[in-house]
């Protein structure tokens, strides 16, 4: 194992399930890691065919909520993020793409730099389906500043509750992440 998956696996283990979807979600990671080096996207849209994703979590944990784009190639409701470059820390990939996408520089203090979740997820929408690995990291925003999500990605944003969310267009697994995000905040 190359030092950079070796790295990532250590990050993986230290993710704690939030239930039994994560936990296998968990184990098939540390699986893939263990038997291939390739893990970081080296072309658009989909090789290798599994690959490192970081999503990176706007959240006013103060007013208990959520900024979401509209994704223009998946067509859903998504937090901002990215690929992870090549030998590049998921933790930089998170604070890049809050650059990138956000304008802003991430601040992890809500739950942490660690990544509160892991999925793995075939994507949808335009162009070639692929399997993301999806380490998801909170940062603080606040929802009365005026952020301006990327126009090149992102075609509209909005704030949702994370207590009462209610859109089926979005990630499969964001209501999931929100179960694990409350009791996060309620700790």
């Amino acid at each position: 194992m190359e030092a950079a998956t070796a790295v990532i696996a250590e990050i993986v283990r230290n993710v704690a399930p939030v239930d039994d979807l994560e936990r296998r979600h968990l184990g098939e990671t540390l699986r893939w890691l263990g038997q291939t080096d390739d893990i970081f996207r080296r072309a658009k849209p989909a090789t290798p065919a599994r690959h490192l994703v970081s999503y990176v979590v706007l959240i006013d944990p103060d007013a208990r909520a959520i900024l979401l784009g509209h994704h223009r190639k998946a067509g859903l409701w998504l937090p901002t993020g990215g690929h992870v470059d090549p030998g590049e820390h998921p933790f930089a990939t998170a604070g890049r793409e809050a650059a990138e996408e956000i304008g802003i520089a991430a601040e992890f203090s809500v739950v942490g730099p660690e990544p509160l979740f892991l999925t793995i997820t075939t994507t949808v929408g335009i162009g070639a389906c692929h399997e993301d690995v999806s380490l998801w990291y909170v940062i603080r925003g606040d929802r009365t500043h005026p952020y301006q999500l990327d126009p090149r990605e992102f075609s509209d944003q909005r704030w949702w509750s994370i207590d009462d969310f209610s859109t089926s267009e979005t990630d499969p697994y964001l209501p999931r992440f929100l179960t694990k995000l409350r009791a996060a905040l309620s700790r």
